[in-house]
């Protein structure tokens, strides 16, 4: 499995479980804004967001809560996920979000 190289274009092999999931993930901000990541494990990525060490983009607003997790087969499906999900307007974001949270209409 490869990974892209954040200075530059090369692909670097990355180390993971094989089956293990990943999953692509959005933090609300205490400003209201959405921020996007990937994780294998999104409660414990989000406790970093929280405690300073995770993100920069949390320097100007801390991390409030972690508001949408979808599980994805690897880590390429997850870089996929995200970067779809970052090309999306806020609008579209917050309808994500409210998926997540709406209670199960199937009864």
């Amino acid at each position: 499995m490869t990974t892209a190289n954040e200075s530059s274009d090369l692909c670097v092999p990355e180390a993971t479980e094989p089956g293990k999931p990943w999953f692509v993930y959005l933090v609300r901000a205490a400003n209201g804004s959405l921020y996007c990541g990937i994780s294998d494990d999104p409660v414990r990525r989000f406790a970093k967001h929280q405690s300073g060490k995770g993100a920069r983009f949390f320097l100007s607003s801390p991390a409030v809560a972690l508001v949408y997790t979808e599980a994805c087969r690897d880590k390429g499906e997850a870089l996929r996920q995200e970067r779809l999900i970052k090309k999306l307007r806020k609008s579209a974001k917050e309808c994500l979000v409210a998926s997540a949270t709406a209670p199960d209409q199937s009864h």
